[in-house]
């Protein structure tokens, strides 16, 4: 994975299908990006594969936040 597909997605990236979270980018090589949540990635991104570098943090949805402070007192 290049550079600038490592940028982590944030909350303000948003699927350009349904708006939900973004967790995949799509740069297509004829310039431009598409963004995706995790369904539609799954649903689009076998056909983009040849077109474009794909960016997927779909791992992220699996992430435990970390336990606060007030749980250890």
């Amino acid at each position: 994975m290049n550079a600038t597909l490592a940028t982590p997605l944030t909350a303000a990236d948003r699927c350009d299908r349904c708006g939900a979270q973004a967790y995949v980018r799509a740069r297509l090589h004829a310039g431009g990006e598409l963004f995706f949540c995790a369904h539609h990635g799954r649903e689009h991104l076998p056909r983009l594969r040849d077109l474009a570098d794909i960016d997927d943090q779909t791992e992220r949805l699996q992430e435990t936040p970390a336990a606060s402070t007030a749980d250890e007192i």
